[in-house]
């Protein structure tokens, strides 16, 4: 084993007890936060179900077939699909935070717990399950070896437009982006904000350094941590902030790596799909974006990226029922 763990976040959104608890709980939560929903931030993408889980495991199996133990991160839920494994626990997300802080239907306030998974290796990778391995897993180039333990964060190359505050209008990426720049100049006098975005990639993570981040950060950590939606007002931390700061504090270092993003709704998606069977094998990661926001299951653009997942990904995993 390499001691390596994996964690997944996962969610069914068509399932029927779920789905009546989010929209019980977004009729509460837009009431008292009028306005403070982050683009894309409630759509029927963002929690859809297209089977990525499955292949992702699939690939993981393939790629990188000596992992640790796999932690999947679910809200009363498991995949019908899913075997039990000695190399894998669910683990609900309500056992990791305070009960007064639930429900909660923002991924970036369930990321920020996980560093506290009980028995979670030091070193781990974090994979939205939308965010698959494409080549085989070289554990030097994503964590370092020898002198150079630093980690790998993977930095997309067109330079992003500096703002100089939140705004209800902008992607994700870029808000979180901006309250990087703000705390990070705040507390390092000789912080300077490298003007790029983050990838959407597998996380490399240390346990300790994301630790020693909440203890120096308890008001960013209890910000992103009283969210139940998400909100442009509270950017999430795991995908800019804990980069960044790692990079700053010499934990990691930023490598250029433009994946091939994959936007489920694009006019150019079947030409991304065939450029992915052409590159699978070689690509470190890809990410495959659901973007069909509130297209019914059996829209003709989520059943091609199923079709595309099964052709390349055929095999099942030990994580499946026969």
């Amino acid at each position: 084993m390499s001691g390596i763990d994996i964690v997944y976040l996962w969610v069914d959104g068509a399932d029927p007890a779920w789905r009546a608890r989010r929209q019980q709980a977004y009729a509460a939560w837009a009431q008292t936060h009028p306005g403070q929903l982050a683009l894309h931030g409630n759509v029927a993408g963002r929690y859809r179900d297209n089977g990525e889980l499955r292949y992702n495991l699939r690939a993981l199996e393939r790629f990188f077939p000596g992992h640790g133990h796999v932690y999947l991160l679910t809200d009363r839920q498991v995949p019908q699909w899913l075997r039990t494994s000695p190399r894998l626990t669910v683990i609900d997300h309500a056992s990791l935070m305070p009960g007064a802080a639930l429900p909660v239907f923002d991924s970036g306030h369930i990321e920020s717990y996980l560093h506290h998974i009980p028995g979670l290796s030091e070193r781990f990778l974090y994979l939205n399950d939308d965010v698959f391995l494409g080549a085989p897993f070289e554990p030097a180039f994503w964590f370092g070896e020898g002198e150079d333990r630093r980690l790998s964060v993977f930095t997309e190359s067109a330079p992003q437009v500096v703002q100089q505050g939140l705004r209800d209008d902008v992607a994700a990426p870029v808000n979180c982006a901006t309250l990087s720049r703000q705390w990070l100049s705040a507390q390092y006098a000789g912080y300077r904000h490298a003007p790029h975005l983050y990838a959407h990639a597998p996380r490399p993570m240390l346990k300790s350094a994301l630790h020693a981040l909440e203890a120096l950060a308890p008001g960013m950590f209890a910000g992103v941590r009283a969210t139940v939606f998400r909100s442009w007002r509270v950017p999430a931390l795991l995908p800019d902030l804990v980069p960044r700061w790692m990079v700053h504090q010499g934990f990691a270092r930023d490598k250029v790596l433009d994946p091939l993003h994959i936007a489920s709704g694009d006019a150019h998606a079947p030409r991304q799909l065939a450029e992915l069977a052409a590159r699978f094998g070689s690509l470190p990661f890809f990410c495959i974006n659901d973007t069909c926001d509130e297209a019914q299951d059996d829209d003709p653009r989520l059943l091609r990226v199923a079709a595309a997942l099964q052709r390349l990904l055929p095999l099942p995993s030990s994580f499946e029922v026969a």
